[in-house]
């Protein structure tokens, strides 16, 4: 059966944020697995075994399920569907229940299920990097700065701190390099053709430095 609209769109935020996982390469929405023959079971979202690639239904079961419970849901069917995948190989299915309290369900194969709620995270050793805010699976603005915290670690930033705190770097060297410039305009020489090519791989202090020694060289009045 369809999502209903409001489980429709939570399973997409739900989906990016552990699509953009440093440690994920393969996310599928409503993939068909294939896991026994005349078994077919369709996770909301799956992580791991989702080969674009492959026509037809995967065979197999992803690494890690994520279901949506709506208010009503067929609670037997859903019993079932986390049995077939848990014995087939899922090694961490989570359920969303969105009812209140919202919470969400972990199961893995030989333990039992547990609850998580919100304010706590959500881990799967081996398949995510990351841990996932309760809340990001279904809470557009928690969905955002994990998803955030997640590109910026692909593109090799640590955090959205460590990024201004690079940017702030990046802008005093520059105006560093711009001052030593400034001074030698000012004096009329110009640097050795080594010192300047060695500008932009100057830090801060080296660049503070080398701005000390040419107004200390050339007398530069100026403080």
């Amino acid at each position: 059966m369809p999502s209903g609209a409001r489980a429709s769109s939570l399973k997409l935020l739900g989906a990016a944020v552990v699509a953009w996982d440093p440690a994920v390469s393969e996310v599928g929405v409503d993939t068909g697995y294939s896991p026994a023959p005349g078994m077919l079971r369709a996770p909301d979202v799956a992580v791991g075994n989702v080969p674009a690639a492959l026509p037809g239904w995967a065979p197999g079961t992803p690494a890690l399920a994520i279901e949506y419970a709506e208010v009503g849901h067929d609670e037997a069917r859903l019993s079932q569907k986390i049995r077939d995948l848990l014995g087939a190989g899922t090694r961490w299915l989570w359920i969303v229940r969105l009812g209140a309290p919202r919470h969400v369900e972990v199961h893995a194969p030989h333990e039992p299920p547990r609850r998580v709620f919100p304010g706590d995270w959500l881990r799967a050793p081996g398949v995510l990097q990351n841990p996932v805010p309760v809340e990001a699976l279904y809470d557009r603005a928690a969905a955002q700065q994990a998803l955030l915290a997640s590109l910026l670690q692909r593109e090799g930033y640590a955090s959205l701190a460590s990024l201004r705190q690079q940017g702030l770097r990046e802008g005093r060297c520059e105006g560093l390099r711009r001052a030593v410039r400034d001074v030698c305009d000012a004096l009329g020489v110009a640097l050795p053709s080594e010192e300047e090519a060695s500008l932009l791989e100057l830090d801060g202090p080296a660049l503070a430095a080398l701005l000390a020694r040419l107004k200390r060289e050339r007398r530069w009045p100026l403080p």
